[in-house]
């Protein structure tokens, strides 16, 4: 068993914090106050390859796995730029894709992914569904060779900023009748296509949508996989969501190592009574707390990564849901004890730290909230009864 991270990984984190760096948090949240995007970061992580690292390199992609592209989200986030963009286009979309989709959706799309030129969105929340995705009602039916999708989403990220949105809904078994999961690449620009945003108290540039189709025409290759593919779109799904869990605890975990540095150094140069706060053990134990579950979730996230990328899905999902539930936990205690060690300046903007809460408090609602993380842990780790 070998926890030593590759060369080639390191290089990779790097480069990457190098680059984030470059723009740092106080870019970040410039754009989310003023309305503004990240559209430049994004491109020059585009063109430098990071945004591709999963896409397979007969693509144009860096041809590595998950693991790359969690390198890349959680430096990103440890820089102060914590993108959940990348999680969803990346890691959900151009896998589903490159896993599950026709040779000629993969020939078209994951170049594109692969050099960040092309954004998707992706929506499966529903209003009356919750967490309940067996309950989804978004509904396509044929219309000669097309398909018309019906329905609506919400609680879906930077629709604004996408070419097309990966919409998870319903299509009707012609042999049984009943309504199966199925997966189709939307463009934004399609007729009976609407989206508005919905007010959050979130500091991010990335804003949340409501999304509205009404019989919204799509060609019969919009459908992931092809005709051959209805009625088996859950597998597709569920190729995207581990990765959608591992990376969003590459977001959380790196967002808590960035307020834990930015209050580290604090606590070693803020000086009162003649010595430096950091000197305090109330200063010095709940940071040094916090680094030791940040740690302990980061073995997790790796853990799962790797476990995605050698197939072994069974086992991801397992630890793909304690990697986020866990980062989520770290994460928030992290930016708790940020902020309270420096007292009334963690609350101040030029500190920087208490523009983080909104990003870790959501990690531990969103991609799946933290009780149906314990759910899952419960009945299938541990083999009890099903509580819901």
């Amino acid at each position: 068993m070998d926890f030593s991270e590759s060369t080639e990984l390191t290089m990779l984190r790097d480069a990457v914090a190098g680059l984030a760096g470059r723009y740092g948090h106080e870019y970040f949240t410039t754009q989310a106050k003023t309305g503004g995007n990240t559209r430049e970061l994004w491109a020059a992580a585009g063109e430098a390859g990071y945004l591709g690292v999963a896409v397979p390199a007969e693509y144009g992609g860096g041809g590595g796995g998950i693991q790359e592209l969690t390198v890349v989200c959680e430096e990103f986030a440890t820089a102060g730029c914590p993108m959940l963009l990348m999680v969803v286009s990346p890691a959900i979309c151009a896998t589903v894709i490159a896993r599950g989709g026709t040779a000629e959706q993969k020939s078209h799309w994951l170049p594109r992914f692969a050099d960040g030129s092309v954004t998707m969105a992706f929506a499966i929340t529903e209003p009356d569904a919750g967490s309940n995705s067996h309950k989804i009602t978004t509904t396509a039916r044929r219309d000669g060779s097309d398909w018309l999708l019906s329905g609506r989403k919400y609680y879906i990220s930077g629709v604004d900023e996408a070419d097309a949105v990966l919409v998870v809904g319903r299509t009707e078994d012609a042999a049984t009748g009943r309504l199966a999961p199925a997966l189709f690449i939307v463009p934004t620009d399609a007729p009976g296509f609407e989206y508005r945003p919905i007010p959050m108290e979130i500091t991010s540039p990335e804003k949340q949508f409501t999304v509205f189709m009404d019989d919204v025409r799509l060609p019969a290759d919009a459908l992931v996989g092809g005709a051959e593919y209805a009625g088996a779109g859950l597998a597709g799904l569920f190729a995207g969501l581990n990765p959608e869990r591992i990376t969003v605890a590459a977001y959380a975990a790196g967002i808590g190592r960035y307020a834990l540095a930015k209050a580290a150094a604090y606590a070693r140069d803020r000086s009162v009574w003649g010595t430096p706060i950091g000197a305090h053990q109330a200063i010095a134990h709940p940071l040094a707390a916090a680094k030791v579950q940040i740690e302990l979730s980061r073995l997790m996230m790796y853990k799962a990564a790797w476990l995605y990328d050698n197939g072994m899905d069974a086992d991801c999902a397992e630890a793909a849901n304690m990697a986020k539930y866990s980062a989520a936990e770290a994460a928030i205690g992290a930016v708790d004890a940020a902020i309270q060690s420096h007292g009334g300046n963690g609350m101040a903007t030029e500190y920087g730290l208490a523009t983080l809460w909104g990003g870790v408090r959501a990690a531990r609602i969103a991609p799946v909230s933290r009780e149906m993380v314990l759910n899952f842990v419960a009945q299938h780790s541990l083999g009890l009864p099903k509580s819901y």
